[in-house]
C-alpha cells in the first residue's frame, strides 16, 4: 500500500504525522511512503531524513494525497476547516484517512463523508487497554499539560520553588489545577517538579488517587456528583445549574493561587466556564491563569482564544494548538499513535484489507466511510457521494 504525508497547511502546525523512524516500520511489511517536500521540517525532519529510510519525497501536494492507498495526516477535515477544504478534491473513495478530523464539526463532517473516503479520526479512539497506543488525545494532552506549567511560569512574576537565600526565604508559588485528566495530571506534576505547591481539583471523585500520585492535594468540593464520568472515561457535561455551584465552590480555593490551569473540556460541545471574572478580580495581583480549554471557548468567561489577556492584575493566557508548540516530540508520539492505529487496521503484515468491521477500534475510530458520517455519536448523516 502506498502511505502518503502531506505537508500540514493549518495556521502554525509544525507537527508531521510520519516521523523518519517510523518509515522502516512500514517499509519492512511492504508498504511505500510517499512524503510532500517540508512536511517534517518545522518539526526538525528534513526531507533527507525521511529519503534515508526509503521514503520518496515528491514536490506535487497532488501526487501525495490523490495517488495514496491511505493518508496520514495531523489535521483535516473539520480540524483545518479552512485550508483542508481544498484537499477534499483529492480525496477518492478507495482511500483511507487517519487524523485529527473534528468529528463533532457537522458541516466538515459531511463534507469530508461526500468525498467517500474512510475516514478514522483519532479523537473517536475508544479509551480502552488495546488503543492505548493509538490515544493520540492522551498524547497531546501530556504535552499540553507540560507546556502550560511553563507558560505560567514564564509569565509569573514569582518563583516556581521555595528559595532560602542571603536576602531571605522565598516562598513557593501556589498553583492549582482545574481538571485531573492527562493534562491536568502532566500540569501537576511539571509543576511539582519545578517546586510549585500543587492542588488539585476535578468532579470526578474518582481520580483523588491520581492527583496525589504525582504529588498534588486533592481539593474536594461538597457537590453531588452523581455520574460524573462517561464511558470512554471523560467528564460528563453537568448543566449550568451544577456549574454556577462548582464556581461558588472553587472561588474562595481560586483567590488562594498564584497560578490557576484549566483543563476541563467535554468532547463535542463548548468548553463549562468555571472561573467567572469575579473570581479572576479576587486574585492576587501579578497572578496567571492558563486556559487549556481555550479552543473550545474557554472555562474563565475572559479567555480569549490565542491570546493574552490583562484584567484585574491577572494575566490570563489562552494559547490555541498547544501541542504544535512542541513540534519534535509531538510529531514522535502522534507518530506512534497513527502507525499503531494503521497497523491494527492493515495488520502487521503488509495486508490491504481493513479488519472485521465489529471490531471495538474499529467501530470507535470510524467516522465516515461510502458517502456517509457513520459513527453513533455525530449528529447527522452526511448525503450520498456526488
Amino acid at each position: 500500500m502506498l502511505i502518503g504525508i502531506a505537508r500540514e497547511t493549518f495556521p502554525d502546525e509544525k507537527r508531521v504525522a510520519l516521523v523518519p523512524a517510523a518509515v522502516p516500520m512500514l517499509v519492512e511489511r511492504g508498504h511505500a511512503v510517499r512524503i510532500e517536500t517540508g512536511a517534517g521540517l518545522a518539526a526538525g525532519y528534513p526531507d533527507a531524513a525521511y529519503r534515508e529510510q526509503k521514503a520518496e519525497i515528491i514536490t506535487a501536494r497532488d501526487a501525495v494525497v490523490s495517488a495514496a492507498d491511505v493518508v496520514f495526516a495531523v489535521r483535516a477535515g473539520g480540524a483545518n476547516p479552512e485550508r483542508g477544504a481544498a484537499d477534499l478534491g483529492f480525496l477518492r473513495p478507495e482511500q483511507t484517512l487517519i487524523g485529527f478530523l473534528e468529528p463533532f464539526d457537522t458541516d466538515n463532517a459531511a463534507a469530508l463523508a461526500r468525498t467517500g473516503v474512510t475516514a478514522f479520526a483519532l479523537e473517536l479512539i475508544p479509551r480502552i487497554s488495546r488503543a492505548q497506543s493509538m490515544d493520540a488525545l492522551s498524547s497531546m494532552a501530556s504535552l499540553a499539560g507540560y507546556k502550560a506549567v511553563l507558560l505560567a511560569a514564564n509569565a509569573l512574576p514569582k518563583l516556581f520553588p521555595m528559595m532560602i537565600t542571603a536576602a531571605g526565604s522565598l516562598s513557593a508559588a501556589r498553583v492549582f489545577v482545574v481538571g485531573a485528566g492527562v493534562a491536568g495530571l502532566q500540569a501537576c506534576a511539571t509543576a511539582k517538579r519545578l517546586g510549585a505547591v500543587v492542588s488539585a481539583y476535578d468532579v470526578r471523585p474518582t481520580v483523588r488517587e491520581q492527583v496525589e500520585s504525582v504529588g498534588a492535594r486533592f481539593v474536594a468540593f461538597d457537590l453531588d456528583t452523581g455520574d460524573s464520568e462517561d464511558a470512554g472515561g471523560y467528564a460528563r457535561d453537568r448543566g449550568d445549574d451544577f456549574y454556577r455551584r462548582q464556581q461558588r465552590a472553587m472561588a474562595q480555593v481560586v483567590a488562594r493561587q498564584d497560578v490557576v490551569i484549566t483543563t476541563a473540556a467535554v468532547p463535542g460541545k463548548t468548553a463549562p466556564v468555571l472561573i467567572t471574572e469575579d473570581m479572576v478580580r479576587a486574585m492576587p495581583p501579578g497572578s496567571v491563569l492558563v486556559d487549556l480549554a481555550a479552543e473550545r471557548g474557554g472555562n474563565c468567561s475572559l479567555t480569549r482564544p490565542g491570546e493574552t489577556v490583562q484584567a484585574h492584575g491577572v494575566t490570563i493566557l489562552g494559547p490555541v494548538n498547544l501541542p504544535a508548540a512542541l513540534p519534535h516530540h509531538a510529531s514522535q508520539m502522534l507518530s506512534k499513535n497513527i502507525t499503531a492505529l494503521f497497523l491494527h487496521l492493515f495488520g502487521a503484515e503488509g495486508g490491504r484489507k481493513v479488519r472485521d468491521a465489529q471490531d471495538a477500534i474499529y467501530k470507535g475510530a470510524l467516522m465516515c466511510t461510502r458517502g456517509a458520517v457513520v459513527h453513533p455519536m455525530l449528529l447527522q448523516p452526511a448525503g450520498p457521494v456526488a
